[in-house]
């Protein structure tokens, strides 16, 4: 127990934290969230809808987004919810990776792609 006193944490009620999906049940999902800190997404927290089969919306081992609606610091545990957030809408599927450049190219190279593309138009 004094290991828990050690650990200190940010998470606070409505927060959207990142999460990955360790077990699935007849009531809920259990969520890795770190090391220390694990969840729960009781099946009433997973759609505004319901929920027949929570197979159809999440798979043991994916990587989903959840907002904390209530912290546990003694237990280290999480209440988490999905239904009122595109919990998937956020978690890189590859592909596309964001740099620290941003929007950057975009805006030094719009200008000269668009007189190229005028230039070709106008030359048909």
């Amino acid at each position: 127990m004094t290991v828990y006193k050690e650990i200190k944490t940010d998470y606070e009620v409505g927060d959207i934290i990142k999460g990955q999906v360790t077990g699935i049940e007849k009531y809920g999902v259990f969520v890795s969230i770190d090391p220390w800190y694990d969840g729960l997404i009781h099946i009433s927290e997973i759609s505004q809808t319901f929920v027949k089969d929570i197979n159809e919306y999440v798979k043991i081992g994916e990587t989903i987004y959840c907002q904390i609606l209530e912290v546990d610091e003694e237990n280290l545990h999480l209440k988490l919810s999905i239904k009122n957030i595109n919990y998937k809408a956020s978690v890189p599927t590859g592909g596309i990776v964001e740099t620290r450049k941003g929007f950057l190219p975009l805006k030094e190279n719009l200008d000269g792609w668009l007189e190229e593309k005028i230039k070709v138009y106008k030359n048909k």
